[in-house]
């Protein structure tokens, strides 16, 4: 067996070329979709995802503002400056990259973003309503993946789900909009006991944790779907996702690669997004879905 590759650069593609037609549609309103992006101190990979992320909000038309704060900002002045954006009318969107210095309290960051500008889905009130099943912000990797599966026409309702990683930017957050989707969802994590046998049993595996190529072709089930969310930078200066590729293609039905799978669709999650901010704002409607199921 050798798996199809899920092509996320022309999935992402999709959603950004309509992403720009909302915006032009927004243009003749009067009103121009502004996303602020918040970066402190000289994290290199930060960096590369800032510029990306403002390079992509300025190919689609969107007003974009990259605000570079100094390593040893406080954080009440981190907290001022949010607030200021909130104020912001221009302002529809605003990201704060993470992770923060160890000084700063990243809950209390995210916590004053306000929930309507809260592109990144992280804030309480979104993630109470993602819990919940209602219509909010999603945060952008999973509902990135959510997107893709939809594309590729994965039927989610009845499957399996495997979702190794908890984190509460992807691993929790794809639990549930899975979960809502109708899978049954096994999460695993570093304490999981035997984690070869719980991705066995998965008809959809999605890897996020950080560890390169750590899942292998042994621990997949033939003709699971196969979703790597993980982007790891390795020594020779490659990059490499969590999943051990070219075994498990030989495995899967479906399989993301890394680069050029989840990564593209987690932008274009976040163009949609602060698109979808902008028409709120605006009062009026989208074709965007903004529920999970």
């Amino acid at each position: 067996m050798s798996a199809r590759i899920i092509d996320g650069k022309a999935i992402a593609a999709a959603y950004r070329a309509e992403a720009a037609i909302r915006v032009e549609r927004l243009k003749a309103r009067g009103v121009v979709p502004g996303l602020a992006v918040v970066i402190i101190g000289d994290n290199p990979a930060s960096q590369v995802y800032v510029r990306n992320k403002a390079l992509a909000s300025g190919a689609v038309g969107m007003h974009s503002e990259v605000h570079a704060l100094a390593g040893d900002v406080s954080q009440a002045q981190l907290l001022a400056f949010v607030r200021s954006l909130n104020a912001n009318r221009a302002i529809h969107g605003i990201l704060v990259q993470l992770p923060l210095p160890a000084h700063i309290d990243s809950r209390a960051v995210i916590a004053a973003i306000a929930p309507e500008k809260d592109v990144d889905g992280f804030h309480y009130l979104n993630v109470a309503a993602l819990v919940a099943g209602e219509p909010a912000f999603y945060p952008c990797t999973p509902w990135g993946v959510m997107k893709m599966l939809e594309h590729e026409d994965v039927k989610v309702e009845g499957m399996h789900a495997v979702v190794v990683g908890r984190s509460n930017i992807v691993g929790k957050p794809m639990a549930l909009m899975l979960l809502h989707a109708g899978a049954t969802v096994t999460i695993c994590h570093s304490k999981t006991r035997d984690l070869a046998a719980m991705t066995r049993q998965a008809d959809l595996l999605v890897a996020a944790v950080g560890k390169p190529r750590m899942i292998r072709a042994s621990m997949v089930k033939p003709g699971a779907v196969v979703i790597d969310v993980g982007i790891n930078r390795l020594a020779d200066g490659k990059l490499a996702g969590d999943v051990e590729f070219e075994g498990v293609a030989q495995v899967a039905s479906m399989i993301t690669p890394v680069p050029g799978g989840v990564g593209p669709m987690t932008i274009a999650m976040l163009l949609a997004n602060t698109v979808k901010a902008a028409e709120n704002a605006a009062g009026i409607g989208s074709r965007a879905e903004t529920r999970i199921a």
